[in-house]
């Protein structure tokens, strides 16, 4: 590997921790989206934004402006999502359930819970896998990814039970939409409570961490220490035992559409190929495919107005609408 791709690697990666220990949501105004005169999504989205009109944060830059403070807070939740009095529709019939990415403590949603919630859907947001016995600490989704999928197995059936509905819609990032979700929808009958899965830069298949990861790498000895102290890390690396035995009948099962929405310059479920999932019932997404300004990768790719955009189309397919092409950063997101 050349010294310029690891500078590059250790940027983004740097960059990645820095959001997980210091990010926090203080909000900005929300920027409407394109969309065509006349169609269902936009009569949609205007009623919802005559009701509600959340703000969305587009960029990563709001976070880190706000501190610590607000991801301390214990119970905090994303606006819009966890709201006791959200009702189901015809034109919204499930519930949909916010997955967790690695570290992650409901932070990464204040751009995806309000943009849906502005359309109509209702957003719940949880917090699993954490292995410190403190109920809200801020750095969750870092245990047994299989215990974690028990977790968000008992959690459907609550919103399933409190909404009184056969299945629910899940999106998760990264290990939310990867493993924990496949290992659930795979092993513990959840193919039959989900109708819509999508998946953002998810860590399908394991992952490499562009190179770092890799045996050849760690040493002998780190992937085993990796595993022991942060279940979830070794776990989600790939050639694990869980990553093969996860996806070893094939990538999906009966039942649900799976969505994933994919960067070429994902720098963390790497090589980015390996997140696009086989099936008869997958839509696969790439986001570079007739828009090359999008430079999203891991990160920046929950902060785009394209990804949650591509979100809602395979939540509502009957409304989808065309998603333009605008310039995402690196490191940042949409901006609008």
């Amino acid at each position: 590997m050349s010294t310029t791709s690891t500078r590059w690697i250790h940027r983004g990666v740097s960059a990645l921790l820095g959001l997980v220990l210091v990010a926090a949501p203080v909000m900005s105004p929300a920027q409407a989206e394109p969309t065509n005169d006349g169609s269902d999504r936009a009569a949609t989205e205007q009623a919802a934004t005559d009701q509600a009109d959340l703000p969305v944060v587009w960029n990563t830059g709001t976070l880190l402006f706000g501190g610590l403070a607000r991801t301390l807070v214990p119970g905090w939740v994303p606006a819009g999502a966890n709201d006791p009095d959200c009702k189901l529709t015809e034109e919204r019939p499930r519930p949909v359930i916010l997955v967790n990415f690695t570290t992650g403590s409901g932070w990464e949603w204040v751009a995806g819970s309000p943009y849906l919630t502005n359309q109509g859907f209702c957003v719940r947001s949880f917090n699993y896998g954490n292995i410190t016995g403190v109920d809200q600490f801020p750095i969750q989704a870092i245990g047994d990814i299989e215990k974690s999928a028990e977790e968000l197995a008992a959690y459907v059936d609550e919103v399933r039970a409190e909404y009184g509905v056969d299945k629910v819609d899940l999106i998760g990032w990264s290990q939310g939409g990867g493993m924990t979700p496949h290992y659930y929808l795979n092993f513990l009958g959840g193919a039959e409570k989900v109708d819509r899965f999508v998946a953002i830069a998810p860590g399908n298949h394991g992952t490499d961490g562009s190179g770092l990861l890799r045996a050849d790498t760690l040493g002998p000895l780190a992937q085993p220490i990796l595993r022991a102290l942060l279940p979830a890390f070794g776990q989600q690396v790939a050639g694990s035992e869980l990553a093969e035995r996860v996806y070893a009948d094939g990538d999906t099962r009966p039942g649900p559409h799976y969505t994933t929405i994919v960067s070429k310059h994902d720098e963390i479920a790497t090589p980015y190929a390996n997140q696009f999932l086989e099936g008869d019932n997958v839509t696969n997404i790439l986001l570079q495919d007739g828009c090359a300004q999008d430079q999203s990768e891991h990160i920046s790719i929950g902060f785009s107005s394209r990804t949650w955009h591509f979100v809602s189309n395979a939540l509502a397919p009957a409304e989808s609408t065309p998603v333009p092409c605008i310039r995402v950063y690196p490191f940042i997101g949409s901006l609008r």
